[in-house]
């Protein structure tokens, strides 16, 4: 299997919508293991788009080596500890068949911090919410669309370098993180609106990891 592709089909139990302030598991895998797993609210669930909110503060499961050590590179061996997140909430957009997230991120007193492009593989459906595998390049976006940057291009250059990630999976990668930073740029939907002054429903309760949110099918 390409290391690029989530672990596996979508199983047959799978909801085929999710109700918007329904919690879900979004999780990042490799070799069809859960490398990261974060709980999230459903904000949509269309046709065209999925859009998640991620509160500030929630608890996550992270990569660690043997020493306990943080890991920002897929390895042979890791355990996942749970760590809670900082004082940002984020808003995330993906597409359908699309390798790539767009992240809103907002302070604890709701300000806009920007746009964030995570490239990642297209989501799969689960029985827990929705797996994906991280390709490590990102791309930053200032709030007023002014200018942008690549984030972790150390990241990926050694990946590759270490045979996680081939040279024109790499390239694939970049390649899609300009499409996705034209895109936010030229205000293509749904960033034909402004999302600043977004807010989570009141109403939704904080999300939190189930006991198998590790579970593989």
């Amino acid at each position: 299997m390409p290391p690029t592709a989530p672990g596996a089909d979508a199983p047959h139990d799978v909801p085929s919508r999710r109700r918007p302030g329904e919690p879900v598991v979004l999780r990042e895998l490799w070799r069809e293991r859960v490398w990261y797993a974060r709980p999230a609210i459903v904000v949509a669930d269309e046709d065209e788009m999925r859009m998640f909110f991620v509160p500030a503060g929630v608890t996550a499961l992270v990569p660690v080596d043997d020493r306990g050590e943080p890991l920002r590179l897929y390895a042979d061996r890791w355990s996942l500890v749970p760590e809670r997140r900082g004082g940002t909430g984020v808003l995330s957009f993906a597409f359908p068949e699309t390798p790539y997230a767009v992240i809103l991120g907002y302070d604890g007193l709701g300000g806009f911090l920007g746009y964030y492009v995570n490239l990642q593989a297209p989501l799969v459906p689960t029985p827990l919410g929705f797996d994906t595998v991280e390709h490590v390049l990102d791309a930053t976006i200032a709030p007023d669309r002014s200018s942008w940057a690549w984030k972790d291009e150390d990241e990926l250059a050694e990946a590759a370098a270490r045979g996680i990630f081939t040279d024109d999976e790499a390239r694939s990668f970049r390649a899609w993180g300009r499409r996705a930073v034209a895109r936010v740029l030229e205000r293509r939907a749904p960033f034909d609106r402004e999302w600043a002054d977004w807010r989570p429903d009141p109403s939704w309760a904080e999300p939190e990891l189930p006991p198998d949110a590790t579970a593989t099918w």
